[in-house]
Parts: structure tokens; sequence; C-alpha cells
């Protein structure tokens, strides 16, 4: 009992202090008040306060923190759209005018949240309301940053800063969205439609210019194919004129008949009849009066061109 008397101070004292030791956990601030009236802010980490006299009026978090939203809007030709969106916001900084705005600018986080969310649907149902429904699903981007433009000032007097909207979803009425669909669905089959005529005009076109030049060197060909028979033939015939030259002055020479000449080529032209005829019929007068008619009128050919040497 003398020891509890004696001692009895010290252990008031040790009770004393630690009923005014306060914990802070990382990533939180403590916003303490005196008598309801605020006193200053702790931060992570063991902190003291005057036991029974500073209170602990809000605990503050710093981190990021997030809300889904889901909400309808009306566009200006009247098409009701419903959005799916997240939103992303935080304390702006640490700093102690910065935590009394976000401590004491509302009653409760539940009254924050709901200032919060009206003002983002308000914000975006304004921007929805001066854009046609066919507009909507491509203005993702200008509907974020009107939002952001819009907002930012008011979240700054709360204490607060939007790190980002992500609209997720954006939805119209079912009639809307099969009609829409109806739409893409034949702007698709009409570009197909004229994706697959170019592409039959440029084979045609291609073809064509093939077929061109096919003609075009076809007949190029021909056309030397023809000018060099042309010269094999005249060549030819320039042999045989020389041979057959030679061959009728030696004949004179050594007083030979140069009819032999003549009758040589007659039975040549019977043979080569016979061997390329192909199965053709050719009517030839094969009688020795029918050679000697032929012989005849050949040699009378032959002398018709001595007396017009200007003809050769």
């Amino acid at each position: 009992m003398n020891f509890f008397a004696d001692y009895w101070w010290l252990l008031v004292g040790i009770l004393f202090v630690f009923s005014g030791l306060v914990t802070v956990t990382q990533g939180n601030i403590a916003v303490i008040t005196l008598f309801g009236k605020y006193r200053r802010i702790l931060r992570p980490g063991l902190n003291f306060k005057l036991p029974f006299i500073e209170q602990v009026f809000k605990v503050v978090s710093i981190q990021n923190r997030s809300v889904e939203l889901e909400f309808q809007a009306v566009t200006l030709d009247q098409a009701n759209v419903y959005f799916k969106s997240m939103l992303l916001y935080s304390v702006i900084n640490q700093e102690e005018e910065t935590i009394k705005n976000v401590a004491f600018k509302f009653i409760s986080d539940k009254d924050l949240m709901q200032a919060l969310i009206r003002t983002v649907e308000g914000s975006i149902r304004g921007f929805v309301a001066t854009k046609k429904q066919a507009e909507i699903l491509v203005l993702r981007r200008e509907i974020v940053e009107f939002v952001k433009e819009q907002i930012d000032h008011p979240l700054e007097t709360w204490g607060y800063h939007l790190q980002d909207l992500q609209i997720n979803d954006i939805t119209f009425d079912k009639a809307i969205m099969e009609s829409m669909s109806k739409v893409v669905a034949s702007n698709n089959l009409k570009a197909a439609a004229e994706n697959e005529g170019q592409a039959l005009l440029i084979t045609k076109t291609k073809a064509a210019e093939a077929e061109g030049n096919a003609i075009k060197i076809s007949a190029n060909a021909e056309k030397e194919a023809a000018r060099l028979r042309g010269q094999g033939v005249a060549l030819f015939r320039e042999e045989v004129a020389k041979g057959m030259s030679q061959a009728a002055e030696q004949m004179k020479q050594a007083n030979l008949d140069t009819n032999v000449i003549l009758f040589s080529m007659w039975t040549e032209a019977i043979k080569n009849f016979a061997e390329v005829s192909n199965g053709n019929i050719i009517f030839l007068d094969g009688s020795p009066e029918g050679m000697e008619k032929n012989m005849r009128q050949i040699m009378a050919m032959v002398r018709m061109k001595e007396w017009h040497p200007e003809d050769k």
C-alpha cells in the first residue's frame, strides 16, 4: 500500500502520456481540433496530442480515390445517351490549408461524393445537349477535356484535383443502336462494292494493256518474220539465178543444149509437188506432149526476157 501511495502520481503521469499518443498511418493526415476549433495537423507516424483536450476531428486520405458513374444525357436531336465512366481524384497536396479545406468543406465523405458526381454529370449533360447523337461516339476526348475544364476550379476550392476521367461505355436506346448498326453495315457494303469495282476496273485495264502489248509484240514479230522471209526468198532467187547463169554459160562453152537445164527444173518441180502435196490433188500433164508444151512456154518466156532487157 505504501508503494502505490508513494508512486500513484507516477502511474497517472504514464497513463496521461500514453493516452496522448496518436499513430497516423502512411497516406493519411490527421486533423486536430481544440474544443471544436481547428488546431493543427498530424502527419504519418507517431504523434502526441493533449489528452482529453485535443481531439482527432478527421483523418484525411491523400491517396488517389476512384468512383464509377452511370448516368443518362439527352442530345440536341433528343436521343438518350447512357454513359459509364470512372472518375479518379485526389487531394491536391499535403499543405495545411489544403487539408483544412478537405476536412471542413463537407460534413462527410458522402456529401463530397454526391457533389462531385453531380458536378461531373451536369458538365457532361451540358456538353451532350449541344451535340447530335451521331457525333457523340467520336467525341470522347472532347467530353473529357470539357469536363476537366468545367470542374477543375470547383474541385480546387474543395481541396481536390481531378486526376483522370475515363468514359468506358457510350450507348443509346435499342432502336437507335439498331439503326446505327444498319447504317454502318450499309456503308461497309457500299465501301466493299466500290473497292470491288475499283479492283475489277484495275484488273480489266491491266488485262487490256497486256493484251494490247501482246498484239503489238506479235505484230512486230510477224512484221520482222515477213521481212526476213522476203529477204530469204529474194536471196534464194538470186542464188538460183546465179546458179542457172553459171550452168548455162558452162553448157554453152561445152556446145551443149541449155534446154537440159529447163528439163531438169521441170522434173525437179514434179518431184517436189509429189513430196509436199500433203495429199492434195494437183493436176499436171505428165505426158511427153505436155512436157514439150511446158518447155516451149518456158523458152518463150526466156526469149521474151532477152528481147526486153530493160525489164531486168
